[in-house]
């Protein structure tokens, strides 16, 4: 039984860069159905071709920003299926949450000078062609401190999350304990691990208590 091979649509403005990487993966059964050079050509491409996989590098013309990270996101909008793998010299934040967000299938990021062999990069093709992701090691570190300076919660542990919610719906640290099983002592440790972890200056613990919650809710909003 003949297999229908992947069709990959390849974005880049470095010509020969985009024909090599097109003849690797023609020699490896993949069919190159279009090769463009900026984001107006890789929109129309996707349209016209409807390929399994894109090879996106996130800077093109015409400005050499993001178009190709933005175009990414654009796509995935229009076609939910289909798989989108950024290859890039450049680490970029942007974009990055909405196209690695709760639909995170089909989608990968690798910098260009990390790809370690021509297998390694065949496998990751196919890998999110298929539907799977792949990140390289650096961008997920990006993600998660990008993630941390949004969320100013990351630091607190579980229990100290359900204990500020509880907080932000005007609870007292007795019914807290109520509510959590646990003792008044345990409470006031964690509320105070709260206001330590989320920085919080010294002061009457009643102004820090509505510092807290106001933290929560922003964070929530």
């Amino acid at each position: 039984m003949r297999v229908t091979p992947t069709r990959v649509v390849l974005a880049d403005d470095a010509l020969l860069f985009r024909q090599a990487i097109a003849w690797l993966l023609e020699q490896h059964d993949f069919q190159v159905v279009g090769q463009v050079s900026d984001a107006d050509g890789l929109r129309n491409a996707v349209s016209a071709l409807r390929p399994d996989i894109a090879v996106i590098d996130i800077r093109m013309p015409p400005t050499g920003r993001l178009e190709g990270l933005e175009s990414a996101v654009e796509l995935r909008a229009r076609h939910p299926d289909l798989g989108v793998l950024l290859l890039s010299h450049y680490l970029e934040s942007h974009y990055l949450p909405v196209l690695f967000g709760a639909n995170a299938r089909g989608v990968g990021y690798l910098l260009k000078e990390r790809v370690t062999g021509i297998e390694a990069f065949v496998e990751a093709v196919t890998r999110v062609a298929a539907g799977g992701c792949v990140l390289d090691p650096e961008v997920v570190d990006l993600m998660i401190a990008a993630r941390s300076r949004r969320d100013p919660l990351h630091t607190l542990t579980a229990r100290e999350r359900e204990v500020l919610a509880l907080m932000a719906e005007g609870r007292s640290n007795q019914a807290i304990g109520a509510q959590l099983v646990l003792t008044p002592k345990t409470v006031e440790s964690h509320v105070r691990s709260i206001f330590t972890r989320l920085g919080l200056a010294p002061e009457p613990d009643d102004h820090r208590r509505v510092l807290a919650v106001l933290t929560y809710l922003r964070a929530h909003h």
